[in-house]
This record gives structure tokens, C-alpha cells and sequence, in this order.
């Protein structure tokens, strides 16, 4: 291990004192915290649902408790698909055997409700060839332990009983099969992201060493996440989908945050810096960078918190801890890590074998130069603007340079393009998850397309209309007459109740898709028809309706939670006004391209064959929120490396143009790797055989490439041009404000200049300018390279 070259205490503050000072105390403790967190996140898939899509206290959901504790076959969640395997249902040996298993069904412990063809000749029940019926039956329980007892039963009917095979399907079979579906498609995405992320690390460090950091503290991040989840499910509900999510940001920011503080560390040694020096240096800087990036994302995705449904609540827990818990790895173990290894971070080099291999080749050409001959001037002009063309990040500050010099030009047609890429989206059409997220061969979705394609109705019901408060037989006819009239209504059933005085419901069938429009209107002009008892409707539609009212509801409190966060924090590292305003806009900008994709790909099909999903004409209602939280987080993640690196380059010049141009080519390449490798990881999500997963990882990958490349890039630089040094204006009082409470990268140290133009330099000052910039960079041309 290589020697610390000062013994001495750290310079910086107290927090970068207490991490150098026990580096091997530290790793100790975090070994046996990340233990711990393994053994306490055992197990925590298996314990978490797949649902979460309902709005708790919504007229769907209070009607559904009320239907499934008062009249359980009005709300079957298992279905059992018998087949005839010659002949037809009828058949007095298929409709013995048929009966025999509906009986057993109805003796298991946990099962009620069960009602079949055979039982209730319902034609509904019957599949137009004959060949198929259904016997319905509903589990009672929550998710967890109406799937244990599904997990029981299950084997004993699925497959052949005599003349009959049957199948398994229905809203516990869908929604059991699409964890377990989940759970195998993360474990795949690990085994993808893993080592192809390891593989672009040592790309971009060009040592093993330092590769396998950031990689190490995105591991302990997911496996800290996992104990936290596990924790919490003991508390509430949480979705199994959010565990996606804890992988993809677990690597993504981790590696992200490990990388800025890596690069800035080899950058400082490569200054001369001894250890502890370099690392208080990068904890001053690169430090508060990271902790305000985890700060900005942790607040994007706090916004899930204000929507009622699990599901999306679920993924704020999980982003929420894993950024958390990036953060602090990389601001604690990293440190302790770095002060471990010292100049031996550089270690493993694997590019110097091949920059070798390309010397000694080149030495072998023939008509090369003897050494010690003497160079045409020509010549050595030439090597020299080779040279400067192969500077690290020299093509970062060249695009910045031509972006700036065309500044108008650039932003109106990025900004034009960004926007086009969008326009999908406007005609983007809402719906709910049911079996065709799953692929085509599993059971359960083949079950449900047999019902949709050879069955004349909805066996599982269309909309339910529960009525309470006790009616006479006559009332209870009018109110069916007036809902049958209704306008896309196909039919009326019921009343169905128990006795006098209880609840009763009716069952309506309206026209074309369950979850229609023409259904979703049906339930609005359900909810307003006249009654003489309170009524209340529930049924795929129903709760769809009152899912979209949820979210239109909370959207503006979680966009306003975003923005004002986003602009406190930002502010709090600029000092400036028009920069936060600056982010959030073009944050908004990247987005999209994302959301554009998501209408033409997944919900108009396009590509859904080469991607292996089945589009359903529209997009599951949470899927926008839950992607414009987490993409806006990882562009803010993005947009703070960059605006940091600028900021600290301002402070100590007063040149804005030059700080843009040193920023984008400190950290372009950077953002860009950081950028590549989260979209591998969140590729390797979208592999999933869930639409809903392949969606977000898909989708998110975009949106993350599309900042990088194109927002950071072009716009950032055009736009920063165009507002000059206007843009780190701020009014007297938010100056004060910043200077007391604020904090910029470059610590306490930095102090901004003067917010008034900076004196004409004469012709002398530029050149020596100049030629100290050239300098500094030849002597950080090795670790910035890296």
C-alpha cells in the first residue's frame, strides 16, 4: 500500500479531518455495516407486492373492500381456464370432472366466492367454439398472502385432470407472475450491467485500481438500499418494480459520484499534491459538488411521496436511500480508500500496455527519425499542434468554443430539435397495467387472451355499481333502467344482494375495451346518475378514473416541490439567480426526447417486435411521473458537475467565457462516460420482459444520453454565451443571503469576484495568461487524461 507522504492533520474542515483519520477504521466499519446490510436485506423481494396502483380512499377502492367482504364472486381474482381436450364443455365427462374441480377449489382454506359455467350457465363463462370455460373464485387476503395461497394450490390444478387440461390466470396469477418475471429480469440486468461496467471503467480510467472504486461503492449503495427496503416493508406497502430502480441508481450515481471524486484526486496528485492533501482538496471541491447532486436528485424523487399510490411511493424509498447512500459512501469510504492507496490509485494502468506496444511499433517504421537527429522547424511546429489537438478534453473546449461563437444559432436549433423530438407526447392516451406486460408465453397472459379473443364477455366483470343504504325491488329496478339507457352501455345484471336491507350491486358491461374511453366516460355518467341509495363504482375503468384525478390532483405539488428545491439548491451553490432558472428549464428541455419515445414506441408500437412487448395503445398512468422524477434528477445530477466546475473556474478569473469553455472540457468527457455507463446499466433494465420496466430503463437511458450529449454540450454553453456575465447576477439582498449561508466548490477559500465587468486586459497580461493555462495544463495532462 502506498505511503502517506504527510503524516500531519488534513487541511479542510472537520468533516475531511474525521474521514482521513482512521482510513482503515473506516473500511473496517463499512465491511461490517455492508454485512449487516446483507443479511438484513435477505429476502426483501418476496416480501414487497406488485401492485400499488389503486388510490386508497377513492370511491373504486372503497367499493371494491366493501364488494370483496360482502359478495366475494363479485370481485374474482383467480381464474381457472378448463379446456376440453376433445369435444366440448358440455360434455357430460368434461362437465363431471369440471364440477369435481370447482368443488375442491371452493373446499381450500383462503378461497371463497367460487362459481362456474357449469354452476351458473352464465354464457359469459363459455367461449364462443365451446371448447372452453372458466371457473372463477376469489382468494381472499393482501397480495402477500393471497399469494402464498396461490403459490399452494396452484400445482395441484394446473395440467391434465382426465378429459381436461386447465390453466391458470386472473389478477393474482397476472400480478404473481409479474413479480417473480421481475425479480428474474433484475437479476439478469445485474449479471449484464456489472461486468460491462467494469469494462468501460477501466476504459475511461485506464487503471483496474481505480475502476473497481466506483464499482465497489455502487454495491455497497444497492446493498444498504435493500436493507432499508426490507425495513420498510414491515411498515408499508412497497412495489417489487422499485428494486429496478435501486440497481440502475445504486451503479448509475454511485459510479457517477466515485467517478468525479476519483478524477479530481488523481487530478490533484497530478499537481504535485501530497495524499491527504489531495484528498482534502477533492472533499472541498469535488465533495460538495457530489453532496449538492445527491441533494437535487433526492429531492426529484421525493415528489413520488405526495401521490397516494404505492407504487410510486415505493420508488421514492428506494431512490431516495440509494442516493442517500451513494453520497455517503463516496464522501466516507471513497475518501478512506483514496488515503489508503494513495499513488498507487494510478496502479494496473491497462492503456500503458498498449501505448507501449503503439511506441514500439512506431519505432520500428521505416525513414523515423534517429534520436538526437536534428528536426526541420516545420516539423517540430507540426508535432506541437498535434500535440495541442491531443490534449486532454482539447475537443470539449473546441466544441465549446464553436458552439459559443454561434451561440444564437445552436440554441434556437437544439432548443427547435428538443421540441420536436416531444410532439408525440401530446398525443399520449392513459391507461392501467393488465397481463399484456408480461411476455406471450406465460400462463397467465395466455389465459387472458383467450378470454379477450374467444369468449363473448369480460368473465371477471366490467364495471361494478355497489348500492347501500336498502331499497324496494321497484327503485331497484328504475335505477337499472336508467343506467341501461345510458350511451355505451351493452348490459345491465343485477341486483345482486344478500337480503333486505344489505348492499346490492349491479354489474354493467360497457362497450369495447374495459378500460376504455368509452368505459371511463360510462363511469363518469355512473357516478352522476340518480339514485335512491348512495351507489359507488368501482371496476378496471373506475379505478383507472380515479387513479388519472389522484395524480392530476398532487402533479402540481410535485412539480412545485422540484422546482423550488431545485432552484434553493442551486442558488445555494452559485450564488446566482438566472442559473437555477437556467437548469430547470433545460432539465425540462431533456426530457424530451424521452417522453417522445415513450408515445411512439410503446404506446403507437413502433419497434415492438424488434423490442419483444405488446403495445396496448396507451401508456400506464404513473409510468410519466415516475420517469420525469427520475430523469430529472439524473440531468440535474449531470447539470451540477458541470455548473460546479464552471463556478469554481469564474471565482478565480472573472472570465466567463473562459470558465465555460474550462468547464465543458474539465468535465465533458467526464459527464459524457458517467452518462454512457448509466445508460449501459439502464439498458440492461430495459431487457426486462415487463413493458413497464423495458419502458422506464429504456426510456431513462435515453433521456440520460440525450442530456449529456446534447444539452451539456450544445445548449449549456450557447445559452451561458448569450446571457454573458449577466449570469451570475444577483440582487443585493440574495448576495448576502449566498455569501453567509452558500457554499461554492472551490470551499471558503474561492470567493466570487465582483459582479461588474473585469478591466480590459492589455495585449501582455492575455499572452501571459495564456501561456500559464498551457502550463497547467501540461502538468495535468496525465491524471485529467486518465
Amino acid at each position: 500500500m502506498a505511503e502517506v507522504k504527510n503524516s500531519g492533520p488534513a487541511p479542510g474542515g472537520g468533516w475531511t479531518r474525521f474521514v482521513t483519520a482512521r482510513p482503515r477504521l473506516s473500511l473496517l466499519v463499512a465491511l461490517v455495516i455492508t454485512a449487516l446490510a446483507v443479511f438484513a436485506g435477505s429476502g426483501v423481494a418476496d416480501r414487497m407486492g406488485s401492485g400499488g396502483f389503486e388510490v386508497p380512499g377513492a370511491e373504486s377502492t372503497y367499493a371494491t373492500e366493501v364488494l370483496e367482504r360482502e359478495f366475494p364472486a363479485s370481485q374474482p381474482n383467480l381464474l381457472l381456464l378448463v379446456s376440453a381436450r376433445e369435444g366440448g364443455v358440455d360434455d357430460p365427462g368434461v362437465a363431471a370432472e369440471a364440477r369435481r374441480l370447482a368443488e375442491r377449489l371452493d373446499a381450500e382454506q383462503g378461497v371463497g366466492g367460487v362459481g362456474s359455467y357449469w354452476g351458473t350457465g352464465s354464457p359469459a363463462l363459455r367461449s364462443e367454439d365451446g371448447r372452453q370455460a372458466v371457473i372463477v373464485a376469489r382468494v381472499e387476503g393482501d397480495e402477500k398472502a393471497a399469494g402464498e395461497i396461490l403459490e399452494r394450490i396452484a400445482p395441484d390444478f394446473r395440467g391434465a385432470h382426465g378429459p381436461v387440461d386447465v390453466s391458470i390466470g386472473g389478477q393474482l396469477a397476472v400480478q404473481h407472475e409479474m413479480q417473480s418475471t421481475v425479480e428474474e429480469d433484475l437479476l439478469r440486468a445485474e449479471l449484464i450491467a456489472l461486468p460491462v461496467t467494469l469494462v468501460l471503467l477501466v476504459m475511461v480510467f485506464g487503471s483496474a485500481v481505480a475502476a473497481m472504486l466506483p464499482l465497489g461503492i455502487g454495491i455497497v449503495a444497492i446493498l444498504g438500499t435493500n436493507a432499508v427496503l426490507r425495513g420498510l416493508t414491515e411498515l408499508t406497502d412497497v412495489s417489487v418494480f422499485a428494486q429496478n430502480l435501486t440497481t440502475a441508481l445504486g451503479l448509475g450515481l454511485a459510479i457517477d459520484y466515485a467517478l468525479f471524486v476519483v478524477r479530481r484526486f488523481r487530478e490533484e496528485l497530478g499537481r504535485g499534491a501530497d495524499t491527504r492533501t489531495a484528498v482534502a482538496t477533492t472533499l472541498r471541491t469535488a465533495g460538495r459538488t457530489v453532496l449538492f447532486s445527491a441533494l437535487t436528485v433526492a429531492a426529484s424523487l421525493s415528489a413520488m411521496l405526495v401521490f397516494p399510490q404505492y407504487f410510486l411511493r415505493s420508488f421514492a424509498y428506494a431512490g431516495i436511500a440509494v442516493v442517500l447512500l451513494a453520497a455517503v459512501a463516496a464522501l466516507t469510504l471513497l475518501p478512506a480508500a483514496l488515503m489508503l492507496l494513495g499513488e498507487r490509485v494510478n496502479a494496473l494502468d491497462l492503456r500503458r500496455l498498449f501505448k507501449r506496444r503503439s511506441r514500439a511499433a512506431e519505432g520500428a517504421e521505416p525513414g523515423r527519425a534517429r534520436p538526437g537527429a536534428a528536426e526541420p522547424a516545420g516539423a517540430r511546429s507540426s508535432r506541437s499542434a498535434e500535440a495541442e489537438a491531443k490534449e486532454p478534453g482539447a475537443g470539449w473546449a473546441r466544441t465549446a468554443a464553436l458552439v459559443m461563437r454561434r451561440a444564437p444559432v445552436f440554441a434556437v436549433l437544439t432548443t427547435a430539435g428538443l421540441v420536436l423530438l416531444g410532439l408525440p407526447f401530446l398525443g399520449a392516451k392513459f391507461g392501467t397495467v393488465d397481463d399484456r406486460q408480461l411476455p406471450t408465453t406465460a400462463e397467465s397472459r395466455v389465459v387472458q387472451d383467450e378470454l379477450r379473443d374467444g369468449f363473448p364477455g369480460s368473465p371477471g366483470g366490467g364495471l361494478t355499481v355497489l348500492a347501500e343504504g336498502g331499497a324496494i325491488p321497484a327503485e331497484y329496478a328504475g335505477y337499472r333502467e336508467r343506467i341501461a339507457a345510458l350511451d355505451g352501455v351493452v348490459r345491465v345484471d343485477g341486483p345482486m344482494a344478500s337480503g333486505a336491507g344489505s348492499p346490492a350491486y349491479f354489474t354493467v358491461i360497457p362497450e369495447g375495451e374495459g378500460v376504455g374511453e368509452t368505459a371511463q366516460r360510462v363511469v363518469g355518467e355512473l357516478r352522476a346518475a340518480d339514485a335512491p341509495f348512495d351507489t359507488s363504482v368501482t371496476g378496471g375503468a373506475a379505478l383507472l378514473v380515479d387513479s388519472k384525478d389522484a395524480i392530476g390532483d398532487r402533479l402540481p405539488w410535485a412539480g412545485a416541490i422540484i422546482v423550488v428545491v431545485t432552484l434553493l439548491l442551486v442558488f445555494l451553490l452559485t450564488g446566482s439567480v438566472l442559473i437555477p432558472i437556467q437548469a430547470v428549464v433545460l432539465n425540462g428541455l431533456s426530457l424530451t426526447a424521452m417522453f417522445g419515445a415513450v408515445v411512439w414506441v410503446f404506446q403507437e408500437g413502433h419497434l415492438s417486435g424488434f423490442l419483444g412487448f405488446t403495445p396496448t395503445g396507451d401508456i400506464e398512468t404513473t409510468l410519466p411521473v415516475l420517469m420525469f422524477c427520475v430523469a430529472f434528477g439524473l440531468s440535474m445530477d449531470y447539470g451540477v458537475f458541470l455548473i460546479s466546475r464552471i463556478k469554481e473556474e469564474y471565482d478565480a478569473t472573472g472570465d466567463h467565457d473562459h470558465a465555460v469553455r474550462f468547464g465543458l472540457r474539465r468535465t465533458g468527457g467526464l459527464i459524457t462516460a458517467a452518462a454512457v455507463i448509466l445508460a449501459v446499466v439502464m439498458v440492461a433494465i430495459g431487457t426486462s420482459r415487463v413493458t413497464n420496466t423495458k419502458m422506464l430503463g429504456l426510456g431513462v437511458a435515453l433521456a440520460v444520453l440525450m442530456d449529456a450529449m446534447v444539452v451539456r454540450s450544445l445548449l449549456v454553453p450557447a445559452v451561458m454565451k448569450l446571457t454573458g456575465r449577466l449570469t451570475w447576477w444577483a440582487p443585493g439582498p440574495l448576495r448576502r443571503f449566498h455569501d453567509r449561508f452558500g457554499v461554492s466548490e472551490g470551499g471558503d477559500a474561492a470567493k466570487a469576484p465582483e459582479r461588474v465587468e473585469a478591466p480590459e486586459r492589455s495585449e501582455d497580461h492575455g499572452r501571459v495568461e495564456a501561456s500559464e493555462r498551457a502550463d497547467e495544463d501540461t502538468r495535468d495532462k496525465e491524471s485529467v487524461g486518465r
